[in-house]
């Protein structure tokens, strides 16, 4: 596995000369989720299952769409919404993903938190193995993040600084440090994916 300055620089590398598709995803997702979180508080009860219905599907797409940029692929605006195409299948699986680390979490929360990075490669299970879903897709990202976890947590700790810069600009920051996290991300997987597949040729 590489360094979190590794993934960085690879980050860096993919998104030269698509930081503005990065930002306007990233403001699509943003006002989308914004708007679902004031018809939430609004409507409560409901809202909350629309919330939840669009939502998780996506969050999936906005994986999906640093992925592509991660592999130099070409990726539009559309790709947001790659969920919806696929819809139960994304949506039950990111639910219990979802609902599992919640259970962890009101257990206890450092146990929340480990789940959470567990589970952390799934949308990019799914993307990329479409026979797989719920605890099956799971399962493997459990599996790709054994021995991972802090690597991964290392990752996203090392975005801190940028994350408090960007509050400091009005949270305009955010348009340009999400695509870089998830592009990261995304380097990362494929980096654990390649790791597992070299496992699997040994064994």
């Amino acid at each position: 596995m590489l360094t979190s300055t590794q993934y960085k620089n690879l980050a860096l590398q993919s998104l030269n000369s698509k930081w503005g598709k990065g930002a306007i995803v990233t403001f699509i997702y943003l006002a989308v989720s914004g708007a679902l979180s004031s018809f939430d508080f609004i409507k409560e009860g409901l809202g909350s299952v629309i919330s939840l219905l669009v939502g998780l599907p996506l969050a999936y797409g906005l994986y999906c769409f640093f992925l592509g940029i991660s592999r130099d692929e070409p990726v539009t605006n559309g790709n947001l919404f790659d969920g919806f195409k696929d819809f139960k299948r994304i949506f039950l699986t990111t639910l219990l993903q979802n609902i599992y680390t919640l259970l962890w979490t009101l257990l206890l929360i450092v146990p929340g938190i480990i789940k959470s990075y567990s589970y952390a490669m799934t949308p990019y299970v799914l993307k990329d193995n479409p026979e797989l879903s719920n605890n099956a897709a799971i399962e493997e990202s459990m599996r790709m993040m054994e021995g991972k976890k802090m690597k991964l947590f290392l990752l996203d700790l090392s975005f801190i600084g940028w994350a408090i810069l960007s509050v400091l600009t009005l949270c305009i920051g955010f348009l340009f440090l999400i695509p870089y996290i998830y592009t990261a991300r995304a380097h990362f997987y494929e980096d654990a994916k390649k790791e597992i597949a070299e496992v699997g040729a040994i064994d």
